[in-house]
């Protein structure tokens, strides 16, 4: 899975939240993603700086658990919050230009009544997705990490 900015979603690896610390040391834990449902929409945010769609998410701060930052995240990129949060598991990916090898911690979680969406400096635009559906400007590998944890 390729995005346009050239980075590659190499694999996603189903784990319990407790083997992240049993992932290789070699190769940065640095954010966290979520993908947030409500019914069978996918909530996608639209990224001012990349013009693109993407899952909420971002860089772990310093000393920040990857379920403390998907918490975080969630909430300032979308005004959501989760009724429920689980960890589905780690992607690894290689992050272009510079060719550096990165894992995000994926959460799937549930919404059932969405708060309005405030734009905010990085997120524009929130939409409920239906992956069956084209979205244009959806970065490729967060429309895949969406399809792998329904």
């Amino acid at each position: 899975m390729l995005n346009t900015d050239g980075s590659v979603l190499l694999t996603f690896e189903p784990l319990d939240e407790d083997q992240l610390g049993s992932l290789d040391p070699s190769v940065p834990l640095t954010a966290s993603l979520v993908v947030l449902w409500c019914g069978h929409e996918c909530l996608m945010v639209f990224n001012r700086y990349r013009q693109a769609w993407e899952l909420p998410g971002g860089m772990l701060d310093p000393g920040e658990s990857a379920r403390e930052a998907a918490v975080r995240e969630l909430a300032e990129e979308s005004s959501q919050r989760a009724d429920s949060l689980d960890f589905a598991g780690v992607a690894k990916i290689r992050v272009a230009p510079d060719d550096r090898l990165e894992y995000l911690a994926i959460y799937r979680g549930q919404v059932a009544s969405p708060q309005p969406f405030t734009p905010n400096d990085e997120m524009s635009d929130a939409v409920w997705w239906n992956p069956s559906e084209q979205l244009p400007d959806l970065f490729p590998i967060d429309a895949a990490l969406a399809h792998l944890c329904p």
